[in-house]
């Protein structure tokens, strides 16, 4: 095989992973035209269809995969390996990539890592936001931060925070002419803002419980939302009542801003845990992210 092989090999693996052109551009700092035109080289050198490619989408043919299992051990292997040598440097540095929920990122990542880009001036973070429980490994993060429910029994886990609940809040304003829901099915009368899961698509059930009787319900309202942020941001405007998380609402509920109601009915979750492959072996940056994350 000729060295400039390797090259587009690599390139290969960037689009099958990506499942795009554009993105695996991106990924590569490269543009989309000279990537396609590689990958068209490669596949007349080996005479194999290795992408099929359609106006919406990229997959890898049957060729294509078999060549994607075997390319990404080795590539991921040379990764680790060049990460094993940061070792050898006096400054940790590098870049760490996580995926993380938005709630995650505000209460917990960004105000213990923040000092860590202050200490470490070589350490990059890179964060995607959103609330989609994501394959780490086929996606190239190096770690996920995500409910301890949520995670694969095959990753190493880190607790970073401690349980948490779920609160239902409104406004003054929007209760001044409605009554307050005394037990969860009261909330089907109401006006709920409503929280679509990134990962399914699906409307979040509210889910309850009290002395051991837990119930799940499926509200309506005007109003649905695919973050807790602006859920809180609804509520205080008199949008109708949210479910969210207890820390994002506490100051406003101490203030007077929004009503707490069905607070018995209100169960803990367990807390979030950054997850990452047990077979990684961890760069400097990667050890320096996760003292920083652990709960203690």
């Amino acid at each position: 095989m000729r060295r400039e092989d390797l090259g587009d090999l690599i390139w290969f693996l960037a689009v099958a992973e990506e499942r795009s052109f554009t993105r695996a551009a991106a990924r590569l700092g490269t543009s989309q035209s000279t990537l396609s035109h590689a990958i068209r080289q490669l596949e007349a050198r080996l005479g194999l269809r290795l992408l099929t490619r359609t106006t919406r989408s990229v997959a890898p043919t049957e060729a294509g995969e078999r060549l994607l299992a075997s390319l990404a051990p080795h590539v991921a292997g040379i990764e680790d390996g060049l990460a094993s040598l940061m070792t050898l440097r006096e400054r940790p540095s590098g870049t760490v990539r996580i995926s993380v929920s938005d709630h995650a990122f505000a209460t917990v990542l960004w105000p213990r890592l923040r000092p860590v880009l202050e200490g470490y001036p070589d350490i990059h973070l890179e964060f995607s936001i959103d609330n989609v429980l994501r394959n780490i490994v086929e996606e190239r993060f190096d770690a996920g931060v995500r409910l301890g429910e949520s995670l694969d029994k095959d990753m190493i886990a880190v607790r970073v925070s401690p349980d948490w609940r779920l609160v239902a809040v409104a406004a003054p304003a929007y209760f001044a002419t409605r009554s307050q829901p005394l037990v969860p099915q009261d909330l089907v009368r109401h006006n709920c803002i409503n929280h679509r899961h990134g990962r399914t698509g699906g409307l979040y059930a509210w889910e309850f419980e009290r002395d051991g009787r837990e119930l799940r319900v499926r509200v309506e309202g005007q109003l649905i939302l695919s973050s807790s942020l602006p859920m809180v941001d609804a509520a205080l405007a008199g949008a109708g009542i949210a479910y969210v998380p207890e820390d994002l609402v506490a100051d406003h509920v101490a203030a007077g801003r929004l009503v707490q109601v069905l607070d018995d009915w209100s169960p803990f979750f367990p807390g979030y845990f950054l997850y990452y492959p047990s077979r990684r072996q961890l760069s400097p940056a990667m050890t320096i992210v996760i003292d920083a994350l652990r709960l203690r």
